[in-house]
């Protein structure tokens, strides 16, 4: 597939169609789900081959691996290739920016997975490192702003690196993956409840799918003034637009609180470093200062992991019976025993793993993040059949509506 090239005219396109770069990608694409599903048994024409899609919850870091968990799962059980869209919001886009740093990464998912474990329980970025980009993004742009300050102070210590690439220099590096749509949810729209409330970014454009307005991806965050470019600010990189695609950032009062409680916790430590100096004592100076950066990196959450918790499957199960529970309920039967025994394992089960997965806990161990991938993949084997029940589903009511269309299309 060719590279399409930059636009060099910032302009608005307002077309309710996909751009041309996104429907050759597609295309593409399409002929890999379509040998998937021949080698699933699952018989259907090029034009019967149904737009799947998975979507990503938001979630932090727990939303990030978990979908990690479930791609690799899917990778496992044949379905990986039967994805023509992979699409997230908040911390599931972490996770895409992590995959598609890596060339045609769903053909290596097993390599690129450890790459990730081993970063994100690393030690992260380094407080030095942290101030350089934030004077980079303050001093660089034109419009320096809040989402700056998230990205620098909070997304690197959940992602533990400073990503720099952008998404244009990924076009031509992922033929072999789903497509990727970043998206964002638009404040004034959700809350004024008009409008398109979903911004959409691929490596080709970003804008409302549902208005149909689009810019080139190289010149989102640019000025635009009616349909025009009318002053460029310079393509964002990844460490700013997952920034952006976190839906924290919509509660301004929540994302005020968190970067206040993390200037506090620098003063805190740095005044604990100055009273021993005050007072005589040995200061310790660069060990002080690491302890500093430590507490700045895990934003003052503690892990409070702990190895002896539930095995998976017992904290699997328990999830399970609140499923079945809800299910019994539905069907108008006694759900007595499942509630006695659900209430017996509550407290110190479910609750642990609420507890040491919280969505802005900034720092999970490799421990941790092998548990929690196992639980997500767990959900793809035990609703496998139903996956593929679903996919069939799908390709006979496309095939029926082709047919009631076109009764002589074959």
């Amino acid at each position: 597939m060719s590279e399409p090239k930059p636009q060099t005219r910032g302009e608005v396109r307002i077309k309710p169609l996909l751009n041309g770069s996104e429907q050759e990608f597609i295309a593409s694409r399409r002929d890999i789900v379509f040998q998937t599903l021949e080698k699933l048994q699952i018989q259907c024409s090029q034009r019967e081959v149904p737009n799947i899609a998975l979507l990503g919850s938001g979630g932090g870091q727990r939303a990030m691996v978990g979908l990690l968990g479930s791609l690799v799962e899917l990778d496992k059980a044949g379905l990986l290739d039967c994805i023509l869209y992979l699409s997230g919001v908040s911390g599931s886009t972490w996770c895409m920016a992590s995959l598609y740093q890596e060339p045609d990464w769903s053909t290596k998912l097993d390599t690129v997975k450890d790459k990730i474990i081993e970063r994100l329980s690393g030690p992260g970025v380094s407080l030095t490192d942290q101030l350089e980009k934030l004077k980079k993004y303050y001093y660089g742009k034109k419009f320096f702003s809040l989402t700056d300050v998230w990205a620098v102070l909070f997304i690197t210590s959940f992602v533990k690196e400073i990503d720099e690439q952008t998404l244009t220099e990924q076009r031509k590096h992922h033929n072999k993956d789903p497509f990727p749509i970043y998206t964002v949810i638009d404040k004034q729209c959700k809350q004024s409840k008009t409008g398109d409330p979903w911004f959409e970014i691929s490596p080709y454009e970003a804008g409302y799918s549902l208005t149909g307005a689009f810019v080139d991806t190289c010149h989102f965050g640019s000025q635009f003034h009616e349909g025009s470019k009318k002053n460029d600010e310079g393509e964002l990189d990844m460490l700013y637009l997952q920034a952006l695609c976190g839906s924290a950032l919509a509660d301004e009062k929540d994302i005020m609180k968190s970067i206040w409680e993390r200037i506090k916790g620098i003063f805190q430590e740095r005044e604990t470093v100055l009273e021993a100096m005050r007072e005589g004592r040995p200061a310790g100076g660069h060990e002080e200062m690491k302890v500093v950066e430590e507490n700045f990196e895990h934003a003052g959450i503690a892990s409070d992991h702990d190895p002896t918790s539930p095995p998976v499957d017992k904290s699997y199960q328990v999830l399970m019976d609140l499923v079945d529970m809800n299910i019994c309920a539905l069907d108008g039967k006694d759900t007595f025993g499942l509630d006695q025994s659900i209430r017996a394992n509550l407290n110190d089960k479910l609750q642990k793993w609420r507890d040491d997965y919280r969505t802005f806990q900034a720092s999970y161990s490799a421990e941790m993040i092998t548990d929690l991938m196992e639980v997500a993949g767990k959900n793809i084997t035990n609703n496998k059949n139903k996956l593929l029940e679903e996919i069939r589903a799908v390709v006979g009511k496309k095939r029926t509506r082709r047919f009631m269309i076109n009764p002589n299309d074959k």
